[in-house]
């Protein structure tokens, strides 16, 4: 396979590796640190991370030559362990990369380690955690070190081959976290065979559980001294394993962590098992083995004598083929061996004194080509890395099913392809070998894969591709007269994938070129349901109404992006074709206004109807106005015009009687026009309905007048509505007596006899003077007697009580001309040793000069004083004093102020004769008698202790906040003497 430039690249990284320590005998990496042992017992490692490097002797205290058998470093570089052969048998070191001192186990001695299998997802550099190694016995042993402990924390034998006791070549080991611990997963090879170890928990009862069940292994012929075991490690978990057999290269897929149930349980997580065979890469007849093998992502390096073969593992070739530059001293012997580092990406080969490098240079670049040339469509098309390759990889689809005739199939494969064909090209295929619904395949396919910023070209596409939806249904129309029947599933699906591709393409076809195309094809249902993808529902509501579909049309109408508009425009029609579901559509549709719907309901109720059938219009507005609460008068009139025209008044009735605007304050109490409801019902003849709409209007003469037409009984219930005007509503009761007068035709005594009798029914508001002029001059006063004699009576009473009133209101007034004299006679007798109480002194103690500095005038020797109705006494400054404390501050600012005035009127001098007052100063006494009223009525309107004061004051704290420090110094402290006794102090 050509390839522009080498993936697999060769460099020398170190020529004299050893440092004369011996020739190199083996070789292990991990992490950017290659560690060698040598023939005379050395390990040498180097760190080319940190570019550091140290050697170990592992031959001291050992008699006779000493040669490295085998050294094992972990993935992380940490951890060392070296397995060295002598005279005097094989012992096994662990060295840490922080170590100058390798640690012999002991437990291994004479033992030979061939492999070791790391616990890649677990180990750390402090700790190995589970390892597994293999010896050249048969025998598989566990092991872990702790660093801190200088020392392994046991080693225990977990299997041995008894069978067959072939040594153990190649190890490696996986683990998974499930839901119930880890699961362990392992591979061992020897010459011959390849065992494969699985379960959950412990290593040691993994390994157990196999004394009771079949150990799985795949045995190949032949025999290999030099097997190895690899996986290819990606994003720190293994996906590939190669195992390098005496019959060839056995490899596979690894599944872990998601494997099925097997009736043994074993290798149930390694799939696409496959045998690259020796002889494919080697020129001779016999296939040639390698001596040692490496694999990466996609190839494996296998070395043969002095180079290394890169065959992919994907086709089987050979891709490359790689030679080193070696000294002349190592050229006899030849590469010994290959080794890789999964941390850092890199291959090494190395002979007796140098290591060489192999680097990889982007692998996957034409695995595309490679899956392609092996028909592996899906992974050729995961492998691309731009889309003229994946182009290449549609072609080749597309040309393989359009050569086996697989139109449809190629159609898709066409329809992804953007650069290598032109969609004319493309189409003209199709077209010229006629295959329209390849075509059409091929226009939906392409337009799922083009992006929304290529407007012109979707358009394009959908409309041809529309144009073939409708020429493909008019195909089957004429091949087959039964095409319309429902059983003809190819009609009927294509005319489902129609509506499906209208649907997905109604934003991207242009909508009047669509609608000629579907009416030029004669498609009305389809025309129908695009206009209505496209929300012209106009269109679509003329097409119902036009079929007689009602309740199509009126489904429509109760989509939530409809017009209301149209609602009132098709209101008309709809109501004429199903009266009862347009009424339950326009019940259920809340936006609606009534008023507008008015002319269809009109329409609607010109025409003739069953004497029994449910009025839709009337159901309607009874909806608007009881629950909606309408308010329209348009709505309120046309209800009420149509309960005018039924022939049972009653509906009528209880709609006047109704007062729709009780609910609002100040709103009123109908909504419909009262004159024309009054000249509609006196042309429908409908009175009772009149005699009240007079009434509403305060006509009552009228409405008594039409009433005494239509029944008297009416006429008398609607004089008892007048309650407010006396005169009104005797008026109407006369009007309703001359009535019942005039009409009756029995004999003149019956006649009064019937009038006295309805005297009573007016509960007094008549008196038989009032009716005696609507009787005939020669009517005989002896009829009337005891009616006369009642009257007079009543007129007897009334005035007594008049008298009987004007007595009362006499006593009454004598009795408010005493208590007011009274009441200027008040006094009070206190005890000589009642006591303020605010002071806790006597009331009466001797005074000071409270005149001069209070402006009170005292009692004689004693201090001014006030006395309440309940009993409590106080001195007068007291009472203020309190009061003033008590209240709140701006009625305590007033009291001080008064205090003020009062004191500087009572300063003024005044002159003194004979111990009175002179006339001159009598004047300026008035002002002080002022104020000192105003401060009575400030501190004396009620008691302090019994009043609104004391209530006030129960919010008030006991403590003032003026008062916090004076309280603090009354707080008892404890102190801490020990000879101080604690005394209890009982609150």
């Amino acid at each position: 396979m050509e390839r522009r430039h080498h993936v697999f690249s060769v460099d020398l990284l170190e020529r004299y590796a050893t440092k004369g320590r011996g020739a190199i005998t083996c070789m292990a990496t991990g992490n950017d640190v290659i560690v060698l042992g040598t023939n005379k017992g050395w390990v040498i490692r180097h760190d080319f991370g940190v570019g550091d490097s140290y050697d170990i002797d592992l031959s001291v205290g050992r008699p006779g030559e000493q040669s490295i058998h085998k050294v094992f470093v972990d993935p992380g570089g940490s951890h060392c362990i070296a397995t060295v052969i002598g005279s005097s048998g094989a012992d096994t070191y662990y060295t840490h990369a922080k170590w100058t001192k390798p640690r012999i186990l002991s437990k291994l001695k004479g033992l030979v380690v061939n492999a070791v299998a790391w616990n890649r997802q677990h180990i750390t550099e402090a700790s190995t955690r589970e390892i597994i190694l293999g010896t050249d016995n048969g025998q598989l042993y566990e092991m872990a070190v702790d660093v801190k402990d200088k020392m392994e924390k046991y080693i225990k034998l977990l299997f041995e081959l008894k069978e067959l006791p072939e040594a153990f070549t190649g190890l490696q080991m996986e683990t998974a976290s499930v839901h119930n611990g880890t699961r362990f997963y392992v591979m061992a090879v020897t010459p011959t065979r390849l065992y494969s170890f699985t379960g959950i928990g412990s290593l040691d009862a993994i390994f157990a559980s196999y004394v009771d069940r079949t150990v799985h292994f795949m045995e190949l012929p032949g025999e290999i001294p030099n097997s190895e075991l690899h996986f290819f490690i990606q994003q720190r978990r293994a996906v590939h394993f190669t195992w390098l057999s005496g019959a060839g290269i056995y490899h596979g897929d690894l599944k872990f962590g998601a494997q099925r149930s097997s009736p043994n349980g074993d290798e149930n997580f390694v799939e696409n098992k496959a045998l690259l065979d020796y002889s494919k890469f080697s020129e001779g007849v016999e296939g040639v083995k390698p001596s040692s093998l490496a694999i990466s992502e996609f190839h494996f390096l296998l070395l043969l004598g002095n180079k290394v073969k890169v065959v992919n593992r994907i086709s089987e070739q050979i891709v490359e083929e790689l030679y080193f530059d070696q000294t002349s001293d190592a050229v006899s012997r030849g590469i010994i061996g290959l080794c890789s580092d999964a941390s850092a990406g890199l291959f090494y080969a190395y002979d007796q004194n140098s290591i060489f490098q192999v680097s990889v240079n982007d692998e996957g670049r034409d695995m595309w080509k490679v899956y392609l040339d092996l028909k592996e469509y899906a992974a050729a098309l995961a492998s691309c890395r731009d889309a003229l390759q994946r182009d290449q990889v549609y072609l080749v689809q597309a040309e393989a099913a359009f050569v086996a005739k697989e139109f449809l199939r190629a159609a898709s494969f066409y329809a992804k392809i953007n650069y290598v064909l032109s969609f004319e090209e493309i189409s003209l295929k199709f077209i010229s070998i006629g295959e329209q619904d390849a075509l059409r395949t091929f226009l939906l396919r392409k337009l799922d894969n083009l992006s929304k910023d290529e407007k012109c070209q979707i358009t394009m596409i959908s409309t041809w591709a529309t144009e073939l939806y409708l020429d493909k249904i008019n195909r089957l129309l004429l091949e087959d007269d039964d095409a319309l029947d429902s059983n003809n599933t190819e009609y009927q699906s294509l005319i489902k994938e129609f509506r499906a591709f209208l649907s997905d393409c109604k934003d991207v076809l242009d909508e009047a070129t669509t609608m000629k195309l579907l009416e030029s094809y004669g498609r009305v249902d389809e025309l129908v349901f695009f206009a209505s993808l496209k929300e012209q529902y106009e269109i679509v509501l003329h097409h119902y109404i036009q079929q007689g579909e009602a309740k199509k049309a009126l489904q429509v109408l109760q989509k939530p992006n409809v017009a209301t508009e149209l609602q009132y425009k098709f209101a008309p029609d709809l109501i004429m074709l199903d009266a009862y579901e347009t009424v339950e559509s326009w019940m259920t549709t809340k936006s609606l206004n009534p008023r507008k719907l008015i002319p269809a309901m009109m329409r609607y109720s010109s025409e003739p109807h069953a004497k029994n059938e449910t009025h839709e219009v009337i159901k309607y507005l009874e909806y608007c106005v009881h629950r909606l609460q309408n308010e329209d008068p348009g709505v309120h009139n046309l209800l009420l015009s149509l309960y005018a025209k039924k022939e049972d008044e009653s509906a009528l009735l209880r709609f006047l009687e109704c007062k729709f605007g009780k609910g609002q304050p100040g709103g009123p109490e109908f909504f419909y026009d009262p004159k024309y409801a009054l000249r509609l019902c006196l042309k429908e003849k409908r009175m009772r309905a009149c005699v009240h709409i007079y009434s509403m209007m305060s006509m009552h003469e009228e409405a008594v007048a039409l009433a005494l037409q239509v029944d008297p009984e009416l006429a008398m219930a609607e004089a008892d509505k007048v309650e407010d005007d006396e005169d009104l509503r005797k008026k109407l009761w006369l009007m309703i007596a001359k009535h019942v007068i005039e009409q009756e035709k029995g004999t003149k005594r019956e006649n009064i006899r019937k009038a006295i009798a309805f005297l009573k029914e007016t509960d007094g508001l008549l008196k038989i003077e009032d009716i005696l002029p609507f009787f005939p001059d020669f009517a005989l006063i002896d009829d009337f007697k005891e009616a006369i004699c009642s009257s007079l009576e009543d007129y007897n009473e009334q005035i007594e009580k008049l008298k009987q009133e004007m007595n009362d209101a006499t006593r009454g007034a004598d009795n408010i001309r005493n208590d007011i004299s009274a009441l200027a006679q008040r006094y009070t007798v206190i005890d000589r040793d009642e006591e303020c109480g605010v002071c806790r002194r006597k009331i009466l103690n001797v005074g000071g000069d409270y005149r001069m500095t209070t402006g009170y005038m005292a009692v004689g020797p004693m201090a001014p004083f006030y006395v309440f109705p309940c009993g409590h006494a106080f001195h007068a400054q007291c009472l203020i004093a309190h009061v003033t404390r008590c209240t709140n501050q701006a009625q305590a600012e007033y009291i001080l102020d008064l205090q003020k005035q009062l004191t500087l009127l009572g300063a003024e001098p005044k002159n003194v004769s004979n111990g009175g007052l002179s006339e001159e100063p009598l004047a300026c006494v008035t002002p002080m008698h002022k104020i000192r009223s105003q401060l009575d009525d400030a501190v004396a309107s009620d008691c302090p202790f019994c009043g609104d004061l004391m209530i006030r004051e129960i919010s008030m704290p006991f403590i003032l906040p003026e008062e916090a420090e004076e309280s603090e110094s009354w707080e008892i402290k404890p102190h801490n003497h020990p000879s101080q006794r604690s005394l209890s102090l009982a609150v």
